[in-house]
């Protein structure tokens, strides 16, 4: 029996994905699994978990606070948005690393976490990294979720020293800086347009 053509790209490797895209569209993503999956309770929906894993540590007293929104390319604030972050402990050791997990609020599309403030990572080649939170963003549509990195602005003498930094063309450093606030920072995070935030590919 003849194959048509959506029969031949299911079981034939394309050469080239700009003549036969082969990646999913938003459509096929999991859909509102970031919700029902991990964060049930934050958005209603219960019986699913007694309470949503957010922390590997307990950190209600944690110094800082950082927070923030999620922007689309035309500027409209995502509102259901999940977002990972992981960091070095005060020492810079990931041996007692901070994890925490949080959704945006599905009316303001703020997020919001409390944390310490990370160390400096001295990497095994000898390296100085300046203290930085990676940030894991996930959410219908995107299907494939994206990092990032938030740098803080008083560390700006190890930040020019800082090998990953260096690989960032210098006009778009600043996606990558949080701005203080009283008793914290401000962190938004652009998907797309002109004040895209810059994206790690890990």
């Amino acid at each position: 029996m003849d194959m048509d053509s959506l029969d031949i790209r299911r079981t034939r490797p394309a050469k080239s994905n700009l003549i036969t895209p082969l990646r999913e569209t938003a459509s096929q993503t999991a859909g509102p699994y970031v919700h029902i999956g991990c964060l049930p309770n934050s958005v209603g929906v219960k019986g699913i978990y007694s309470n949503d894993l957010i922390s590997n540590r307990l950190l209600a007293d944690a110094p800082i606070t950082i927070s923030g929104k999620v922007f689309e390319g035309e500027g409209i604030v995502c509102r259901d948005m999940m977002l990972e972050f992981w960091q070095a402990d005060e020492r810079g050791s990931y041996d007692n690393g901070i994890w925490q997990r949080t959704s945006t609020n599905l009316e303001t599309g703020l997020f919001s976490i409390k944390t310490q403030m990370p160390g400096k990572i001295s990497t095994a080649e000898g390296c100085v990294l300046a203290p930085f939170i990676s940030v894991w963003i996930t959410a219908r549509g995107l299907n494939l979720g994206i990092l990032t990195r938030i740098y803080f602005p008083e560390h700006e003498n190890v930040i020019t020293q800082d090998p990953h930094m260096a690989l960032v063309p210098e006009s778009r450093r600043s996606t990558l800086l949080a701005q203080p606030l009283d008793g914290g920072y401000r962190f938004d995070i652009h998907l797309q347009g002109a004040a895209e935030t810059v994206f790690f590919d890990v």
